[in-house]
C-alpha cells in the first residue's frame, strides 16, 4: 500500500483496498466515511473517484456502489505502439490488471477512418467492445509527456514536492501519492486532480538522479524512447544472425552494368544466395574512436580516365531485417538509434547493430555496395548496385586515418581515396553547398562514468573525405531509383520561408549588410554574406542567424531537393544500422535492381508518406533527447566552476535577457534583464539586441563577454550567469562588418552526418 500523505484524500490504492475488503456496499458516501472526509475533501473524492472510473480502475455497481475493476478501461490514456499495415496499434498507458499483458487496440478515428497518429503520440481514448476484443477511439490528443512529469523529489516538512528536470518548467508539484520513493530519488509521476489543485502520483522510481548514465536515462524517459527488446524480437535476432551469406560471384572487368559472372566466368542469376565477391579490396571503415557500430566501408583506385573507381559498402540490413518481421516492428517504433555520451539506443538488437550488420576489421560481411565511377571533375558518371560480400581491411580511427596521410607513410589504399576525395571536394565546391561551421562538442567518461572533460570535436580532412563519399552514394542512391521509377524515401531540406527571409534581412541592415529579398536564394547567397563578415564575433553571430533562417530537414516521398546541400535528389542510403528511412532505401534497391529477398513490399511503397512522417519526428526526438543530456553532462561538469568568471558568447537576446555559453565548452545560461543594473534596457526584435537608456550599453548575440558562473544544475541541464561586479560587460553597437580577403568565403563546412 502506499504511504498516506497529510493531504485529505486517501490514496487510488487505499480506495481499491477498502473496496476490495469492505463488508459493506462502497460508495462514495462510505469511502468518504472510511477516511474521515469532510467538505471540501469530499467534493474532491468524486472528482479522484470518476478519474479511477475512467482509469478503468473501479466501475459503478447497480446501488451506486463500487467494485475493483481489471479490464480495458472504458475511457484512459493511449500510446500508440506500432503502425502494423494499415492499423494503428495503441495500448492503455497505465495498465492496472496484475498478471494480463495489456492489450493492443486498433485505433479508429471517426468515420471509420484509418488514424493519422504515429508511434509515441498519446491521446485519451474511448474504448469499445468489437467482436471478441476492443477497439479505441480518439478523443483528445495529448501532448506527449503531458500527463507524465519527470522529476526529483524535494522533501519540506512533511510534504513532498516534484521538482521537474526540465528546465523550461520551474514550479515545483505537490505529491500526492509517494509509492516506494525517498527524497532525492529521480522518479516518473503522473498528473492528477484539476486546477487549481493539480498533485503528483510516483507511478516509478528511476534511481539516482546523479549517478553514471542517469543523464541518458532522464532523457529517454522524458521523451518516450523505446529502449528494450522484447524476448521474441531478441530471439529472432538471434535466429536471423545465423543465416549464411550466400555464395560468392565475381564480376569481370568487361561485364556490363549490373551483370554478374561466376568465377568460372559463366552468367549467374542475382538470388538471395549470391553475392559479389569484394573481399580480395582493401575496403576500409573511417569512424570515430568511440563508434558504436559501423555501417559504411569505402575503396577507391584510378581507373586510367583521369578519374576513380569507387566503392561505398553498406551494411546489408535489409537482408536480416525482412518487411513484417518482429525485427522490422521494433525498428520501425523507434525510427534511429539515439546516440548518448554514457550509451547507445539501438534500433536493432546489440547482436545486429553492433555485432553481424557492424562491419568489423577481418570479418565476412554482408553488403550492399554502390560501385561509382568519378570523372575528373569529380562527377559521378555512372553508378550501380549490388549485394555483397566484404571483408574490411582495416577499422581506422579519422585522427589514425589523418596522422598516417599527413605523415606520408599511408598505404596505397589510402592515398587513392584521398586522391579521389580531392576530385569529389572540387565537385563539392562547384556547386557551392551551405558552409556553416558548427562545432560539436563530445563528452569524455570515464570507465566509472564520471565526465573527464567537454570540448569541442576536432574536424579533420578525414571527416570531410567520408562525408563525401556518403553524399556520393546517396546521391546515386536516389537517382538509380528515380530511373527504376521506384518510390523513394527523399531526405528533403527545402529553401527557406519568405518570413525568415525578411527577418534575416532586418538583421543583416543593422550591420550595414544590403540583403535583396528579390533574388534567387541559394546556399551561395548565404556563404557571400558568409565571407563579407571580417570579425570572428561577428561571423559567428550570423552564420547563427543563417542556421535560425534554415528549414528542418525531414524524410518522404515527395522530392524538393537538399538546399544546404545544393543537390537536386538525395536519400539516405549509408547508415541503415541506426536510421530506418535508409533500410527502405535499402529494400526500395534491392526491389528494384532484382537483388533477391528483402525487398520494398507493395504495402511499404503505398504508405511511404505516413513512414516518412514517423520516422521524421522519431528524428527530432532523438535530437531533442541527445541535446538536452549533452547540456546536462556540460552543467554537471560546470557544477564544479560555480562563482569563477568564464569566457562566454551571447548566444540569444530576448526582452527578458539574453543567453550565453562557455566558450569551447558549451550549455546555455541566462542571465536575467532585471540583474543588469539600474539601467532601462530596451529590447530590438529585429537586431537581437538589448540597449540601455542612460548608458548606451549594447548586448547582442554573437558578443564575446566575461560573465561570472552563478549555477549550474545538472538535473535540468540549465545555467544561470551574472555581471562581473564593476563593469557592465557590455559594448558599443556592432560597427558593420569588413569584406573579408578578396570577398571570398572560407573553407568552411558543417561537421554533421545528419544531412
Amino acid at each position: 500500500m502506499s504511504k498516506r500523505l497529510p493531504i485529505g484524500l486517501p490514496t487510488r490504492d487505499q480506495i481499491l483496498e477498502f473496496i476490495t475488503s469492505s463488508e459493506v456496499s462502497a460508495g462514495k458516501r462510505e469511502i468518504a466515511k472510511a477516511f474521515g472526509l469532510h467538505g471540501a475533501d469530499k467534493i474532491a473524492l468524486k472528482t479522484l473517484l470518476k478519474d479511477m472510473a475512467d482509469e478503468g480502475l473501479i466501475d459503478s455497481a447497480p446501488g451506486r456502489a463500487f467494485h475493483k475493476m481489471g479490464g480495458v478501461p472504458k475511457v484512459t490514456v493511449m500510446r500508440v505502439v506500432d503502425i502494423d499495415g494499415d492499423s494503428v496499434i495503441a495500448t492503455p498507458e497505465n495498465w492496472q490488471a496484475e498478471g494480463v499483458t495489456a492489450p493492443r487496440l486498433r485505433v479508429i478515428e471517426r468515420g471509420g477512418k484509418r488514424s493519422a497518429m504515429g508511434v509515441g503520440d498519446r491521446f485519451l481514448g474511448r474504448t469499445e467492445e468489437r467482436g471478441a476484443g476492443h477497439v479505441v477511439h480518439p478523443m483528445k490528443k495529448l501532448a506527449r509527456g503531458e500527463e507524465m512529469l519527470l522529476g526529483v523529489v524535494r522533501r519540506e516538512g512533511d510534504r513532498h514536492f516534484l521538482k521537474p528536470v526540465d528546465k523550461r518548467e520551474r514550479r515545483d508539484t505537490m505529491i500526492a501519492e509517494l509509492g516506494d520513493a525517498q527524497d532525492g530519488d529521480l522518479v516518473l509521476a503522473e498528473k492528477s486532480g484539476r486546477p487549481p489543485r493539480i498533485v503528483a502520483r510516483v507511478t516509478q522510481v528511476l534511481g539516482d538522479p546523479f549517478a553514471p548514465r542517469a543523464f541518458s536515462l532522464i532523457a529517454i524517459h522524458k521523451h518516450g524512447i523505446p529502449d528494450r527488446f522484447n524476448e521474441e524480437t531478441i530471439a529472432e535476432a538471434h535466429k536471423v544472425a545465423k543465416l549464411p551469406l550466400g555464395t560468392p560471384y565475381s564480376v569481370s572487368p568487361s561485364a556490363g552494368k549490373g551483370s554478374a559472372t561466376t568465377e568460372a566466368g559463366t552468367p549467374t542469376r542475382v538470388s538471395p544466395n549470391t553475392r559479389e565477391d569484394l573481399r580480395h579490396l582493401p575496403i576500409v571503415a573511417i569512424d570515430p574512436a568511440d563508434a558504436r557500430d559501423h555501417d559504411d566501408a569505402v575503396w577507391a583506385a584510378p581507373n586510367g580516365d583521369g578519374g576513380y573507381d569507387a566503392i561505398v559498402a553498406i551494411a546489408d540490413v535489409s537482408f536480416y531485417v525482412r518487411p513484417g518481421s518482429d525485427l522490422d516492428r521494433e525498428a520501425k517504433k523507434r525510427g534511429n538509434s539515439v546516440y548518448f555520451p554514457d550509451r547507445v539506443v539501438p534500433m536493432l538488437p546489440e547482436e545486429l547493430s553492433a555485432d553481424i550488420c557492424s562491419l568489423k576489421e577481418g570479418q565476412d560481411r554482408a553488403a550492399l555496395a554502390c560501385h561509382m565511377k568519378i570523372d575528373a571533375k569529380g562527377r559521378i558518371s555512372d553508378w550501380r548496385f549490388t549485394r555483397a560480400v566484404i571483408r574490411v581491411a582495416a577499422n581506422i580511427a579519422y585522427e589514425d586515418a589523418q596522422a598516417s596521410f599527413d605523415s606520408g607513410s599511408a598505404p596505397d589504399h589510402l592515398r587513392h581515396l584521398w586522391a579521389a576525395w580531392a576530385l569529389l571536394a572540387k565537385a563539392r565546391d562547384a556547386r557551392e553547398p551551405l558552409a556553416l561551421d558548427l562545432p560539436e562538442r563530445r563528452v569524455v567518461l570515464d570507465e566509472a562514468g564520471r565526465i573527464v572533460s567537454v570540448a569541442v570535436r576536432e574536424r579533420l580532412d578525414a571527416h570531410r573525405l567520408i562525408e563525401d563519399f556518403m553524399i556520393a552514394a546517396n546521391v546515386a542512391a536516389a537517382k538509380a531509383l528515380e530511373a527504376k521509377k521506384s518510390p523513394v524515401m527523399y531526405r528533403v531540406h527545402e529553401a527557406p520561408g519568405r518570413e525568415k527571409l525578411v527577418a534575416l534581412k532586418d538583421y543583416l541592415k543593422t550591420f550595414g549588410v544590403e540583403f535583396a529579398l528579390g533574388q534567387v536564394i541559394t546556399p551561395a547567397t548565404f556563404n557571400r554574406l558568409i565571407s563579407l563578415t571580417a570579425n570572428a564575433e561577428h561571423k559567428a553571430q550570423v552564420m547563427e542567424q543563417i542556421l535560425r533562417t534554415q528549414t528542418q530537414a525531414y524524410y518522404g516521398p515527395q522530392n524538393a531537393g537538399h538546399f544546404g546541400l545544393s543537390l537536386g535528389s538525395y536519400a539516405h542510403f549509408t547508415s541503415p544500422i541506426r536510421r530506418y528511412a535508409d533500410l527502405i532505401v535499402h529494400r526500395a534497391l534491392v526491389r528494384s535492381f532484382g537483388l533477391g529477398d528483402g525487398g520494398l513490399t507493395d504495402d511499404e511503397a503505398s504508405r511511404m508518406s505516413v513512414l516518412g512522417t514517423a520516422i521524421s519526428q522519431a528524428e527530432r526526438r532523438a535530437m531533442e533527447a541527445e541535446r538536452e543530456t549533452v547540456d546536462r553532462y556540460v552543467a554537471a561538469f560546470l557544477s564544479t566552476r560555480v562563482g569563477e568568471v568564464l569566457e562566454t558568447r551571447i548566444t540569444g537576446v530576448a526582452s527578458f535577457g539574453f543567453f550565453a555559453t562557455v566558450e569551447g565548452i558549451g550549455g546555455d545560461g541566462l542571465v536575467p534583464v532585471s540583474t543588469l543594473g539600474d539601467d532601462y534596457y530596451r529590447f530590438d526584435e529585429g537586431a537581437r539586441t538589448l540597449t540601455g537608456d542612460a548608458t548606451g550599453t549594447v548586448y547582442a548575440a554573437g558578443q564575446m563577454m566575461q560573465l561570472r558562473l552563478a549555477e549550474a544544475s545538472p538535473i535540468s541541464g540549465a545555467l544561470r550567469f551574472e555581471l562581473v561586479e564593476g563593469g557592465s560587460n557590455g559594448r558599443s553597437p556592432p560597427p558593420r562588418p569588413m569584406m573579408g580577403r578578396r570577398g571570398r568565403p572560407g573553407n568552411i563546412r558543417h561537421q554533421g552526418r545528419r544531412r
